[in-house]
Order: structure tokens, then C-alpha cells, then sequence
């Protein structure tokens, strides 16, 4: 039987993790061939620069509609490589870039042309200047396998519409979709070499940060990111690092148990768990818990598991056994220090090898490692808690801040609340779909990682701003220029008086200490 993953003879295999189908075999990069794509995308990059924005953004519009005419071919391709059932495809991946485009398509020329900066020192009054945006050059992007079109086209598309080549390496785990990410762009108008897919496992990616990339935009685990910003730290490479999280939810007493508890099961177990966005600790007040935990746990036995190709499926497979180890050690832990296994709480080997139940937890405490690890998996552990200053508390009390939620009926009560969370994103009554608002920045702070993605900050990471200054007086001398002597030295404390004293007074004593500064020698 195929494994999960086979690597032999600079090979991989991509399998169905629902039916352990093979799927494709391909050929893995080697340092050689990484060095080479990215040879070949500088002078592509140099073309694809001068195109413009608007050419390039009429690419965009090009992809856009042959993703939509491909969408349920898309979506299903994903599902086999991935296991997501379809609909969720549809709507976490292929939704997502679609409406990424949208964005890019709308935005894009106005983010990314010359901005002028106004002066308002007096002294630099006969100045011009801009900001110009420009390319970094080639961009390398390492991806994950759990969103695995939503995340590096999304990211691409910023990078293309600002004139930046891509070189993209996705999971050995799912590379069939990266590949068709590649024919979509290129059949829109996207040359070969400006996007680049090489396929591999971290050997390839170790490649692609040793070659000449202009920067890096990983989303990964959070040891893999700190060994990338090491290694790039080296050559002052600028990094973008997405590391994942241990997303709190916090439901206050005034929630409405219903829709909170929908919100819960569908955060925990969207994507079987596999999302850095998804709820990994719920924090509940006291009065509403018990009746929180059977509703989440009653709406958990309801779901129905299996392969992501049928209609009615729920929560697919995981993607690999390997991730099963990690969610089956994290819940033997918790059973062993006395959770309350509601719903849940092991594999369901009928199913195949890569099959977890769904899993809600009741009765865990802040020391559990289901409570401080990042699980990635179908798992719901529930705590109670005090008040709102406990569950801020407990919210912040990890290494991770990637986004939060809070759930109350009390708007304003929870803006003050999501202002103490320490995360890059906060939603208040929703969990997730922060993702999928192409104008939100997404990224995290702590061990979450640096940079943005999305909207108009994650274009400004695709683009170094140069400042464009141009002087309307070139034959005139600045006053600023040597020589200097004590005259000088009086008119400049008078000009200095003029702009800054804090009386009309003031400054009109240095506006008669400054006069003649026009007037005086220099070399």
C-alpha cells in the first residue's frame, strides 16, 4: 500500500488522504533546478515591471474570470489533494481568491502609484517629492498544504500586480494545486517564467532561500520560520512570516448560546481543524457553560464525517496520519488529567487511516497542552471562566497571537475587550472569515509571526518605497551649504525661532535674526 507520502529517487507522490489514492507522481526540484527558476525569472521580472499596472491588473481580470468558469473543477481538485468537502473548497479557497483579485483589480493602480509627500519645512519649500512603489525583484513563497490555492494565490496575485516575479514552493503534501494555480496564471497572460512552481519537500525550500531571491513570504510551523529568519538575517533577506496559532474564543455572559456554540463547531472542525484561524481554545463564563458545552457537543454528533467528494460530507480526513499523532497525543494527554470527552475522542479507523472524530472537551484546564500546543486538528476543548478580565487573561496566555474572537451582545463591550487581546486580528461575534475580507490585513504578533498579507498592507510587503525628491531651484545654492561662521550660526537660530517658538513674538524676533541668510558667501 501507498504511503502518504513516498520520496524516493527525487520523487514524490500526491495521495488522496481519504482514500489513500495516488493522485500523481512528480519529480522533486533539486538546488540546481530552484537556482535555475529563479535565474530565469530576473530578466522576466525586469519585462513583467515595465508592462505597467494596468496591463497587469488586466491579467488579473483574465485569471479572475477563468477561475470563476473553473471554480467546482478547482474546488475539487483541492478536495482530492486536500480532503476539505467541496462546498468548503468553494467557499474557504476558491471564494477567496476570487475576491482577492476583486480587490486587486479595484485597488491596485491607486495603491500602488506615485504618492506625493507635501513639505512642511519652510526650508524644504522648494522641493518636489514622491514615494514611488517599485518590485522587490523575484519573490520566493513557501506554502502550506491546509489552504493550499487559497493561501500562495492570494499572496501571488499581490506580488504579480506589483511587477514582481513569483517562484512558488508548495507542500509536498499538495502540489497538484499549486500546479494548477500555474495554469491558471499562465493562461491568463502570466510568461512561464514570471511564475514559477518548483515542487519538493523542505530540501527544495532550504534551495529557495539560498538562492537569489529579493524576499521571502513563508507560512509554516514556527520552528521552520525562526530557522528562515536566521538564515535570512544572514543576507538581510526581507522576510513576510505566517507561523500559525492557538486562536481563543471567548464567550461572555450576555451571548447568545445558540449562535455561539454553531460558531464554535463550525471554527473548531471547518477544514478538520487544520487551520491556523481555527478556534483551539474556548474560554465560557461560568453561567452559560454547561449549557454551552451540550450544545457544541450535541451540534458535534451531528456532523457527518467522511470524504470531502461527497455532497453530504462535513469534515474530511486529515491530511496526513502524521497529523493524527499530533491531535490523538494532545487528547490522551487531556484524558489523562480528567477533560470531560463529550463528544468525540478518537480515530475512526472505518473510515480510513486519516480520520479523527470530531472532538469536544469539557473540564480542561490553562496547563493541558491541548490548552497551550497548537493542536491543528478536530478538537474543541472548553474552559470556564470567572469574568472578563480572566478570560483576557487566559486569551493572552500564549506564545501565539494570531487572531481572537469574542461573543457578546454588547458591541462597544466588545471593542473594549478585543483592544486588550493581544492578536493581529479580533473578531467580535464571527470566527475566521477575517480571511477571506480581502481588504483586512492578515498576520499575527508574538510567536505568530511578522508581516502582512492581504489588502493594502500585504501589497505594500511586495513593493519597496523609494522617496523621489526633485528641487525646483537648481541654480540656486542652498542656504544650508558651507561656509558657516557666527552670522550664519545667529540667522539659523532665528530661522529655527520662526517656525518653532511658541509665541507670535518669538517668532517674529527670528524671523528678523534669519533675514539676510539668502544673502550671504558660500563657497
Amino acid at each position: 500500500m501507498a504511503t502518504d507520502l513516498q520520496i524516493a529517487a527525487r520523487k514524490i507522490v500526491s495521495v488522496n488522504p481519504a482514500t489513500g489514492e495516488v493522485l500523481r507522481e512528480l519529480e522533486c526540484a533539486g538546488e540546481g533546478e530552484v537556482a535555475a527558476a529563479v535565474v530565469r525569472a530576473k530578466p522576466a521580472q525586469v519585462a513583467w515591471a515595465e508592462l505597467g499596472s494596468r496591463r497587469r491588473i488586466a491579467i488579473l481580470r483574465e485569471f479572475q474570470a477563468k477561475l470563476h468558469a473553473k471554480k467546482v473543477e478547482v474546488a475539487q481538485s483541492i478536495t482530492r489533494e486536500v480532503g476539505k468537502p467541496v462546498a468548503e473548497a468553494l467557499v474557504t479557497e476558491v471564494l477567496v481568491v476570487l475576491d482577492a483579485a476583486r480587490f486587486l483589480i479595484d485597488n491596485a493602480w491607486g495603491l500602488l502609484r506615485d504618492e506625493r509627500v507635501p513639505h512642511g519645512n519652510l526650508a524644504t519649500k522648494f522641493k518636489s517629492g514622491r514615494l514611488v512603489r517599485e518590485p522587490h525583484g523575484v519573490i520566493g513563497i513557501i506554502s502550506p498544504w491546509n489552504y493550499s490555492f487559497s493561501i500562495p494565490a492570494t499572496e501571488t496575485l499581490a506580488a504579480l500586480v506589483a511587477g514582481n516575479a513569483v517562484v512558488l514552493k508548495p507542500s509536498e503534501l499538495t502540489p497538484l494545486v499549486a500546479l494548477e494555480l500555474a495554469s491558471l496564471l499562465h493562461g491568463a497572460g502570466v510568461p512561464e517564467d514570471v511564475f514559477q512552481v518548483v515542487v519538493g519537500e523542505g530540501a527544495a525550500g532550504a534551495a529557495l532561500l539560498r538562492a537569489p531571491i529579493d524576499k521571502l513570504v513563508f507560512t509554516g510551523s514556527v520552528s521552520t520560520g525562526k530557522r528562515i529568519a536566521m538564515a535570512a538575517a544572514e543576507r538581510l533577506l526581507p522576510v513576510v512570516l505566517e507561523l500559525g496559532g492557538k486562536d481563543p474564543m471567548l464567550v461572555l455572559e450576555d451571548a447568545d448560546v445558540e449562535v455561539a456554540s454553531s460558531a464554535a463547531v463550525w471554527g473548531a472542525f471547518v477544514n478538520a481543524g487544520q487551520a491556523c484561524l481555527s478556534v483551539e481554545r474556548c474560554y465560557v463564563h461560568r453561567s452559560l457553560y454547561e449549557q454551552f458545552v451540550k450544545s457544541c457537543a450535541e451540534k458535534t454528533k451531528q456532523l457527518r464525517v467522511g470524504n470531502g467528494m461527497d455532497a453530504d460530507t462535513d469534515v474530511g480526513p486529515m491530511i496526513h496520519e502524521r497529523q493524527v499523532w499530533i491531535v490523538e497525543s494532545h487528547v490522551e494527554d487531556a484524558k489523562a488529567h480528567g477533560v470531560r470527552v463529550l463528544a468525540g475522542g478518537q480515530r475512526l479507523p472505518e473510515l480510513g487511516k486519516n480520520f479523527y472524530a470530531p472532538t469536544v472537551l469539557a473540564e480542561v484546564t490553562q496547563s493541558m497542552r491541548i490548552m497551550q500546543e497548537e493542536t491543528f486538528g478536530p478538537v474543541l476543548p472548553v474552559m470556564a471562566c470567572a469574568d472578563d478580565d480572566e478570560a483576557v487573561r487566559l486569551a493572552n496566555d500564549s506564545e501565539y497571537g494570531l487572531a481572537a474572537s469574542v461573543w457578546t451582545r454588547d458591541r462597544k463591550r466588545g471593542e473594549r475587550l478585543a483592544k486588550r487581546i493581544h492578536a493581529g486580528t479580533v473578531m467580535v461575534n464571527d470566527v475566521i472569515s477575517c480571511f477571506g475580507i480581502s481588504e483586512a490585513p492578515h498576520g499575527g504578533v508574538k510567536s505568530s509571526g511578522v508581516g502582512r498579507t492581504h489588502g493594502r498592507f500585504g501589497l505594500d510587503e511586495m513593493v519597496r518605497v523609494k522617496y523621489l525628491d526633485i528641487d525646483r531651484m537648481p541654480g540656486m545654492k542652498k542656504v544650508w551649504w558651507h561656509r558657516y561662521g557666527k552670522n550664519f550660526r545667529r540667522q539659523m537660530e532665528g530661522f529655527l525661532d520662526m517656525q518653532f517658538a511658541r509665541t507670535l513674538g518669538g517668532r517674529l524676533r527670528g524671523a528678523v535674526r534669519a533675514a539676510g541668510v539668502a544673502r550671504r558667501k558660500q563657497l
